[in-house]
């Protein structure tokens, strides 16, 4: 059975060799691409990306077994299969050969069905593992959706070991709220409202993911999303940016869905500083899932200057305004006082980026 459009890299220094083995694959569907040493091998697999290759021995430059070797350690190109085709026929060379991870090793002369056999095999073998890999990796972006990517990169970095113990962290902590979400909610069926959310949710969940930022939680008429950073500053100036994004998201959709459904405004609340900042595991009787939080007064400050906020505004805390200073313009609003906060907090509205104002950002 041919693999159709199969794309199979000839590698041999012999030209008589390579328009041999054309003449043997092109008619059987396969596409063919050459290299005449292991150095433009290397490099036709880059830029190519073969599903198997062929590869002789014996080659200026670099030889056969290095190449496969390199190959075999990367592990963008570990699954290519590689059939070594060799006038070399101790069983020093097969050993060579092994230790270098070929996947079939053939000596030459190469008889043709046995050659187009070992082909047929090799790819059938790499769709079947290729299979399992684009399967896997579905189940990866699935499962990712139930945990957050800062808890991602805790398990990435020492999947054995992860350090996700909570620990205090400077963080920039934003909360996104619909404005009127009662009243919409009143006016539109829940199945109506869901759709919208998710609809321009989506849009916010990739702006927030675009600045390096985490989502805490979603509920039905906001979410929380934290920014950490080494440098303060940078953390706050994120945050502040991508609420920005967010009032600019949120305006272009209403543009795309005005014909469609009932435009949507938001208010946001910003706040920074230090937070009892890890990774929580949710587990239930149906399963586990994981959310990333952001734990203290810096947290609750920035939930209840969110609730503050008219429709299109971004209000921000005091330290958050501090570091923003020169690259932000902001408007002070005064001392407020916030719900189950024992002092009254000074309230910033951000007017715009300063790059806006004609200076540089």
């Amino acid at each position: 059975m041919v693999e159709p459009q199969a794309k199979i890299l000839v590698v041999d220094d012999e030209a008589k060799n390579v328009k041999l083995l054309e003449a043997l694959l092109l008619p059987r569907g396969y596409a063919v691409i050459q290299a005449s040493n292991g150095a433009e091998a290397l490099q036709q697999v880059q830029q190519e990306r073969p599903d198997l290759i062929l590869l002789d021995v014996m080659m200026p430059v670099m030889d056969g077994f290095e190449v496969c070797k390199i190959l075999k350690d990367n592990a963008e190109t570990r699954l290519i299969p590689v059939i070594i085709m060799t006038a070399l026929g101790q069983v020093e060379d097969r050993i060579k050969g092994i230790e270098a991870g070929a996947d079939d090793f053939l000596t030459k002369p190469v008889h043709r069905d046995e050659l187009l056999a070992r082909i047929r095999t090799s790819l059938r073998l790499k769709q079947t593992i290729d299979g399992k890999v684009d399967r896997l990796q579905q189940a990866r972006e699935h499962l990712a959706k139930f945990v957050p990517q800062a808890v991602q990169r805790l398990i990435e970095a020492n999947p054995t070991m992860p350090a996700l113990e909570k620990r205090e962290q400077d963080v920039s902590v934003l909360f996104v709220d619909i404005s009127g979400y009662a009243r919409l909610s009143e006016t539109l069926l829940p199945a109506q409202v869901n759709a919208l959310v998710e609809r321009y949710f989506s849009s916010f969940l990739d702006c927030i993911h675009a600045h390096g930022g985490d989502i805490n939680e979603t509920a039905g008429d906001g979410l929380m999303s934290i920014f950490a950073d080494p440098d303060p500053q940078g953390h706050a100036r994120r945050a502040v940016q991508t609420a920005l994004e967010t009032l600019q998201r949120t305006a272009q959709l209403n543009m795309q869905l005005q014909n469609m459904a009932v435009p949507l405004a938001v208010h946001m609340g910003i706040n920074s500083g230090p937070a009892f900042v890890g990774p929580t595991k949710l587990e239930g009787v149906s399963g586990a899932r994981w959310t990333y939080t952001a734990s203290g007064a810096v947290t609750n400050i920035a939930a209840r200057i969110a609730a503050l906020g008219e429709a299109g505004t971004v209000l921000v805390g005091p330290e958050t305004a501090r570091r923003i200073i020169g690259l932000f313009a902001v408007r002070p609003l005064g001392m407020r006082r916030l719900k189950n906060i024992t002092e009254a907090v000074m309230v910033y509205q951000i007017v715009g980026s300063m790059e806006r104002q004609g200076e540089p950002l």
